[in-house]
């Protein structure tokens, strides 16, 4: 089984790219560090660990996920590997985004800039205007 379950904050806002064919699929990536149990010397560790979403939850981490949210994720490991231009062999791993959700509301966000954030997050729902589709709705 191959499962992973991570709450984190954002270190940058999601980086989007779409695909070219039939079908422009959406590809967001972004990474979370997520704070390690333990601490060392006193101090915080953190791993900062690569995430892919596509399609609607690429576009919805777009629209809502901001630098420095605190987000719950779900999905599972990918591992890889390339040539650099250098011809060294760089290994990668990251996290396959099946689920994501806001992990923190409004007020605990504080005065942050909320740029494009929905009214609503912390009070567990998020305002739709009038005149939205379901269809467009990153959910169910």
């Amino acid at each position: 089984m191959n499962k992973v379950i991570l709450m984190g904050r954002l270190t940058g806002d999601p980086e989007m790219r779409y695909g070219t064919g039939e079908r422009n699929m959406a590809a967001g990536r972004y990474t979370l560090a997520v704070n390690r149990r333990y601490q060392r010397n006193g101090e915080q560790q953190a791993d900062f660990i690569r995430c892919v979403a596509f399609d609607k939850a690429a576009e919805f981490a777009e629209k809502y996920f901001r630098k420095g949210m605190r987000v719950c994720v779900t999905g599972r490991i990918r591992t890889g590997s390339y040539t650099n231009r250098e011809g060294q062999k760089v290994y990668t791993t990251d996290v396959i985004i099946e689920e994501q959700e806001f992990a923190e509301s409004k007020k605990e966000i504080g005065q942050q800039d909320r740029g494009s954030h929905p009214e609503g997050i912390g009070d567990g729902f998020m305002h739709i205007p009038d005149g939205v589709e379901d269809e467009s709705l990153p959910f169910n």
